[in-house]
């Protein structure tokens, strides 16, 4: 058998191998400890966390659609203290990256929680920048390039950590948000999060989730993530984790292709709790059948 090289650089977070686990659908690791082998991953981003504990959304806050699922959870989580003093213990024992994706409803909270987990062993912040922004009429700070600037400059004057900022799809132009990142002082970029959508209930005649509206994520955002992680390859000069209905080698090379530097797994994993090793094992045998003898061989290399 080839000996395959699948490490990847990201320009300041090596990883052993580009396949990680999304924020939101592994939870702090423990659920999927006796599925997978967590040190054959690249990396775990852990469920988002707050400055505070947050109890999430009123159920039913869950709908299965016909090509992937509803979910408005509200970021149910035990607070970043909680975090650091009961899950990073368990989730250091093991050889993978551990990325913290960080929310808040203002700036100064986004800076509070980056800077408490300076001093932890966490490998790398993610910024969640989906937030509402309490101070700014509830509209996420994801929505608007110069808000993205903002709290992602302000975040890299709080932290040293490396700093991946996750950016949302409900945007004008995915392009114009990369560069704002970027420009903020962004390591690396992460996309896509959930789309806005909805689900209703004919014989109740009222929406699904008790919220009404939701992020749908699994296979049927696929194209338009695919798509958002080409043009914002194209802009900008950091790295991209691509993400959004990844559930199989082929969409993961996909992905890679487009210009990825490593891709993250979420809806799948409520499916198939072992998809991460299979796709760890499809691109590699991808990469022997094709003749190549690392991953970073295809990163980019989209042919049009």
């Amino acid at each position: 058998m080839k000996t395959i090289d699948m490490a990847v650089d990201l320009k300041g977070l090596t990883l052993d191998n580009p396949i990680m686990a999304a924020s939101g659908t592994f939870g702090f690791g423990r659920e999927y400890g006796e599925y997978v082998d967590l040190n054959t991953l690249g990396g775990i981003m852990v469920k988002g966390l707050t400055l505070e504990e947050r109890k999430g959304n009123p159920v039913p806050r869950v709908a299965e659609t016909p090509m992937g699922m509803l979910n408005s959870v509200g970021l149910q989580n035990p607070g970043v203290e909680a975090f650091i003093q009961e899950e990073l213990p368990y989730l250091s024992q093991f050889n993978t990256r551990v990325i913290a994706n960080i929310n808040g409803n203002t700036i100064e909270e986004y800076c509070r929680i980056a800077e408490r987990l300076s001093d932890t062993g966490v490998d790398a912040l993610e910024l969640n920048i989906s937030c509402p922004n309490v101070k700014e009429g509830g509209v996420a700070f994801g929505r608007d390039p110069e808000m993205v600037y903002r709290v992602t400059k302000s975040v890299r004057e709080h932290t040293q950590k490396y700093l991946i900022v996750k950016l949302s799809p409900n945007v004008r132009d995915i392009r114009e948000v990369g560069r704002a990142a970027e420009e903020g002082g962004a390591d690396c970029l992460s996309l896509i999060n959930t789309l806005i959508g909805m689900a209703i209930d004919i014989e109740q005649q009222k929406p699904i989730l008790a919220r009404g509206i939701g992020g749908l994520s699994g296979p049927a955002v696929k194209p338009v993530a695919l798509r958002m992680v080409y043009e914002t390859a194209q802009t900008v000069g950091i790295p991209i984790i691509g993400m959004g209905g990844i559930s199989s080698a082929q969409d993961a090379i996909e992905f890679l292709l487009a210009g990825a530097s490593a891709i993250a797994v979420g809806t799948a994993n409520f499916i198939n709790p072992f998809v991460t090793a299979e796709i760890y094992e499809g691109i590699r045998a991808y990469l022997e059948r094709k003749g190549y003898t690392s991953v970073k061989d295809i990163i980019g290399k989209l042919k049009l």
